[in-house]
């Protein structure tokens, strides 16, 4: 499933050296976010490239402790109470229940629960589960309303599943809801895009994501689509544009490049932006449990080994998973913290990323109405924010090194 997640785990693309380790030695406890990550689904879709394994129920109850062996070994570098938890995948809801259930309850407490869903999954008895095991946001992965489009993706959902998933979930009292959808899909149109964007917007999610399709090379989806990929990148601004501009005059915030979240005001004064996100844009520790897993913590970014096997023979042990691992350099973190920082819609402190900043950039691009300063932080434009990467690109000072 794609998640909102270049973001949720963003960090899954990161070029790691080659470094292995058995541990995180030297690193201490704070960290507020967690992040854990379920491998399996139904059907691995062709434009995935996350770490996922198809089927596999006679593993599900041994993955699941798993993952809570290498909580156990973590629990030292994490805060109490935390502020979020996000369960992603893969896709979680296809977890047996039984496991499902017991990992839930396993989890420490955190004000912020997600688990995504895939819509064919949520039945009356997996949402009442969910509920009880304390979750209290859920993200679907809807992806189109329109059937044709489906199929490309290989997703096993159709329109009424989505909208039956989310009937489900209103049912079970759930009152924050998120709904990822992806456009740039072959054979799309943009009235294609305006009619999903307009079935989106009479569920009344709480909390939307629309995120530009991004097939990987080497996936089977860039074989078969090649050529209509490369069509379908000239319409991707003007895709952009008609997202934001429908969604805002819906009442929904623009928070960050590819989220939307009903304002305030429409909803009783709740923020409803997803907060574990807004860990990883605003550059906060997290750690991630799991296969494949990325955490990073106090300068240290390491990742699990994608190797399911391995993973829960070393839990069997007592063992930490093999790793890589990557210090991160003030460098490093203070440009990843301008580059992340940039795609939301409050100002960034100056202090935070100003030796991470091309001044002569800054200034030129102040003149162009890209970027402005708002007292100590600086924030991208609404123009600047729809040209989005480019301009930060702009603006990161180069080095030597």
């Amino acid at each position: 499933m794609r998640d909102e997640a270049e973001h949720r785990r963003g960090s899954e693309a990161v070029d790691f050296g080659a470094r292995r380790c058995r541990d995180a030695e030297g690193v201490s406890g704070g960290v507020r976010h967690l992040y854990v990550h379920m491998p399996f689904c139904v059907h691995r879709c062709g434009y995935c490239d996350f770490v996922t394994a198809v089927g596999r129920r006679g593993q599900h109850a041994a993955y699941v402790e798993a993952v809570l062996g290498e909580l156990e070994l973590e629990r030292g570098l994490l805060a109490e109470p935390l502020e979020t938890v996000f369960v992603g995948g893969g896709t979680p809801t296809f977890t047996e229940p039984a496991a499902l259930e017991r990992l839930l309850h396993a989890l420490p407490e955190a004000a912020e629960l997600t688990v995504e869903a895939n819509p064919e999954t949520v039945t009356p008895e997996l949402a009442r589960l969910l509920a009880a095991g304390g979750v209290n946001r859920v993200s679907l992965g809807a992806q189109s309303f329109q059937p044709g489009l489906l199929s490309v993706l290989e997703r096993r959902a159709g329109p009424d599943d989505v909208r039956r998933a989310v009937d489900t979930l209103r049912d079970a009292s759930f009152d924050n809801i998120s709904l990822d959808f992806i456009y740039g899909i072959p054979g799309q149109s943009a009235s294609a895009l305006q009619a999903d964007i307009k079935q989106a917007l009479l569920l009344e999610p709480e909390h939307m994501s629309w995120y530009e399709l991004e097939a990987k090379p080497g996936t089977r989806f860039t074989h078969s689509f090649g050529e209509e990929l490369a069509r379908q990148a000239e319409a991707m601004e003007g895709y952009f544009e008609l997202v934001v501009e429908r969604l805002t005059e819906a009442g929904y915030r623009w928070y960050e490049t590819a989220n939307f979240a009903l304002s305030s005001d429409r909803d009783g004064g709740r923020d409803l932006r997803s907060r574990h996100n807004l860990g990883y844009w605003l550059g906060h520790d997290y750690l991630g449990v799991g296969v494949g897993a990325v955490s990073t913590v106090n300068g240290l970014r390491w990742r699990n080994a994608p190797r399911l096997a391995a993973y829960i023979e070393a839990a069997v042990a007592g063992e930490r998973p093999a790793r890589e691992s990557e210090p991160l350099s003030d460098e490093t973190v203070m440009r990843e913290r301008l580059m992340l920082g940039l795609r939301l819609d409050e100002p960034l402190r100056l202090s935070d990323v100003n030796e991470a900043i091309d001044t002569d950039a800054l200034a030129r691009l102040r003149r162009l109405e890209l970027v402005e300063t708002a007292g100590s932080g600086v924030l991208l434009t609404p123009r600047g924010r729809r040209l989005g990467g480019g301009v930060t690109a702009e603006l990161l000072a180069y080095t030597d090194t």
